[in-house]
């Protein structure tokens, strides 16, 4: 299903499966987010970024430089939450089978 460099992107029906996978890893991060009782600073710049990234899955393809930036952003606005880890993991992976961002 991962894309690399000459091979054709991978779809099921008429949607790309690295969309999919996005689409999926950043609906269950904002549903841990969205349960975790806990604040902390930077929360609603995690939930804007996570609403960015579900509403970018609905167009197309993302541009390869905003889904880098908004992962970098939620990253830096999760912090050490632990509880978060693996949801942010999942959309890390999620963000990779798009490649590196140009000029990398």
């Amino acid at each position: 299903m991962v894309r690399s460099l000459g091979q054709r992107r991978v779809t099921v029906g008429d949607e790309d499966v690295r969309v999919a996978a996005l689409r999926t890893a950043v609906a269950r991060l904002r549903r841990q987010l969205a349960v975790l009782p806990a604040d902390f600073p930077d929360r609603a710049i995690a939930e804007d970024e996570l609403a960015d990234l579900a509403a970018m899955t609905g167009h197309g393809v993302p541009e390869v430089p905003r889904l880098h930036r908004s992962l970098l952003l939620i990253a830096g606005a999760i912090g050490s939450v632990s509880a978060l880890s693996p949801g942010l993991t999942d959309v890390r992976h999620a963000v990779e089978l798009f490649g590196d961002p140009p000029g990398r």
